[in-house]
């Protein structure tokens, strides 16, 4: 079954603490051509655009376009503490591999 990408609470509680949503501002996950496996995930503050699919929580905001998200269906998308750094993580049923970097996958 085809459902959208879901977004961990730990996701919108480091919206929160950036206080993305008091300056307008939605975390995009995108996705785009290139990066070492074929695809790459894009992941920036943005605003909100009509087409976008919208996930909401804790007061917070992340935005899929109508064109990544039959890449992101049933993901997770996530936000994760390591020793390397903090980062937002996209858990992808959909990619047959990634890459090291976490950051591209391939279909």
């Amino acid at each position: 079954m085809n459902l959208p990408p879901t977004v961990t609470e730990r996701a919108f509680d480091r919206l929160a603490e950036i206080g993305a949503a008091n300056q307008g501002q939605a975390l995009r996950v995108a996705v785009e051509g290139g990066g070492c496996s074929g695809f790459q995930y894009e992941i920036a503050l943005d605003s909100p655009k009509d087409d976008d699919l919208v996930l909401e929580g804790k007061g917070q905001k992340v935005i899929v376009d109508a064109i990544s998200l039959p890449f992101l269906e049933n993901a997770v998308i996530d936000f994760t503490q390591e020793l390397i750094g903090a980062r937002f993580v996209i858990e992808n049923p959909n990619a047959t591999s990634s890459c090291g970097c976490g950051t591209s996958f391939s279909m």
